[in-house]
């Protein structure tokens, strides 16, 4: 984690070695700069700012305010580098669903969201099939039924491919949606479990070769095709 503050009162170089020296048990890492004037803190624990600003008053008038704009950017930069793998392929596999789905009056919804799910879980299955026993351990951290019955693990990237090829090839629309959101929707429960904990631990969807921690982005992917099978569905009876 790393903290970006703004200092005011800084004037010299001797300035910058006073509050550093002032900050030196602040944080595991602290960079102090003349221009820009500001403090950059970083490590897992790292003090108020009521209590860095009592520090630094010590080695004269200086004042720390937050730097919100540097820590926001800081933070969507560390969340893009992330989860990267993640947004790459999930956008090849939107673009890719494109086809065939755009016609002279647009894209045809309902057939894209087909393509898409398809390409979801043939993709995400192939990912847990290249390390099928670390799939099946990692998935065993968080999800229900595979912490009880750890053979689940080895189940269920076979349940995601074939409910890939049903929506691929447009099995029984109906039976296919349904089995999603029950597959996704009690897939989503171990993951509400483990952020509601708030453990560390990592995220099984793409299996081992990509190394992604478990967090709210794993509850968009599981509730998102909930909901677009549930779409679908509605989609279907109305139509």
């Amino acid at each position: 984690m790393t903290t970006v503050y703004s200092i005011t009162g800084m004037h010299c170089a001797n300035c910058v070695a006073k509050i550093q020296a002032a900050l030196a048990h602040a944080a595991d890492r602290v960079e102090v700069s003349l221009d820009p004037p500001e403090v950059r803190l970083t490590g897992p624990e790292i003090s108020g700012l009521d209590a860095l600003n009592s520090a630094i008053a010590k080695a004269g008038a200086y004042r720390l305010t937050p730097k919100v704009d540097a820590i926001a950017l800081e933070e969507t930069a560390t969340w893009l580098i992330t989860y990267r793998p993640l947004l790459i392929i999930a956008g090849f596999i939107a673009i890719a669903s494109l086809a065939g789905t755009m016609t002279a009056s647009g894209i045809n919804g309902p057939l894209w969201m087909t393509h898409f799910m398809a390409g979801f879980f043939l993709v995400f299955s192939a990912f847990k099939l290249l390390d099928l026993t670390g799939f099946a351990d990692a998935y065993a951290t968080y999800d229900l039924l595979a912490r009880r019955w750890h053979g689940y693990g080895f189940v269920y990237p076979f349940l995601e491919m074939a409910l890939g090829f049903a929506y691929l090839f447009r099995w029984a629309p109906s039976a296919t949606h349904i089995a999603t959101i029950a597959l996704m929707g009690f897939s989503s429960l171990g993951v509400i479990a483990a952020l509601r904990e708030k453990r560390t631990i990592q995220c099984a969807c793409l299996g081992t070769v990509l190394k992604l921690p478990m967090s709210t982005i794993t509850l968009v992917e599981d509730l998102g095709m909930v909901a677009m099978a549930a779409l679908a569905l509605v989609t279907a009876a109305h139509g």
